[in-house]
């Protein structure tokens, strides 16, 4: 990896080593998720619906770092081995366990020390003895070759700097006829700099986003087919709330608040590698 490379990838550490210590999300909408029967809801719910939430052992919580909902976006089997691209706190990796059951296994990977040690401890406060974590990179998996069935990934592909060798790594350990299912963050036209930076410190997702069409042509460039790319925006109230609080730094004359809504979202995205 590139010195550039690196140097992005010890910012992102950095800073989701310290989301970690204080428990905090990534996109600052989207703390603690609690296992409860009227999580649908509550804010927690927009990520995940109520009986996905209601999986997790009754008073466990477990923090999100996501953009959206892979694991339904998956439709995991009973049986799968499942990878889950930056897996953080271990959230996605704990709701696929529950899916493949006894019989499947789940595999994490994650450069930041912090969330493996944070995942590793909750899964054995949880008994789940078919999932674990690995530290590593995701431009270079620590994962064997052709041996994975399902790939999931929550708002993570879009912080790295080598996303062509990211998805090069989830094609090389994707078994034939795997599936890759991504919640991530990309864009829709034209984002204005100093927008793009602006909604980054509300946001932190989107720094390294990337236009949708260049997303797709990084897929199919390494041999994915079938690429599927629906958008989920953003509520309204949200952004706008974002952009009041950047009136003072930006101008917003010449950028409306509607280009924005559509510009910038959450897209759930999957692919396959051919039989």
């Amino acid at each position: 990896m590139t010195q550039n490379s690196d140097a992005i990838h010890e910012i992102v550490r950095e800073h989701y080593a310290e989301r970690i210590k204080n428990s905090a999300s990534c996109c600052g909408r989207f703390d603690t998720l609690n296992a409860t029967p009227d999580s649908g809801s509550t804010a927690e719910g927009k990520l995940y619906p109520a009986d996905l939430l209601a999986t997790l052992s009754e008073g466990e919580s477990a923090v999100s770092y996501g953009c959206g909902d892979p694991i339904t976006l998956a439709s995991l089997q009973p049986g799968q081995i499942v990878l889950d691209l930056g897996s953080g706190a271990g959230l996605d990796c704990f709701f696929a366990a529950k899916k493949v059951g006894a019989a499947g296994h789940v595999i994490g990977v994650d450069m930041t020390p912090e969330m493996i040690d944070r995942a590793r401890s909750s899964a054995k406060r949880m008994n789940l003895d078919n999932v674990e974590f690995r530290q590593g990179y995701l431009e270079d998996l620590p994962v064997q070759a052709n041996s994975v069935d399902v790939i999931i990934s929550n708002c993570v592909i879009n912080l790295a700097p080598d996303k062509s060798k990211i998805f090069s790594e989830a094609f090389r350990v994707l078994k034939a006829g795997g599936k890759l299912a991504v919640s991530d963050i990309v864009t829709d036209g034209p984002l204005p700099d100093a927008i793009k930076k602006s909604l980054s410190a509300w946001a932190g997702c989107i720094a390294g986003a990337v236009e949708a069409d260049d997303y797709i042509g990084m897929m199919k460039a390494v041999g994915f087919t079938d690429i599927s790319i629906t958008p989920v925006y953003f509520d309204q109230e949200d952004v706008d709330s974002a952009l009041a609080d950047m009136k003072d730094s930006i101008d917003l004359t010449t950028f409306s608040g509607e280009k924005v809504y559509k510009s910038v979202f959450s897209a759930k995205i999957t692919a396959y590698k051919p039989s």
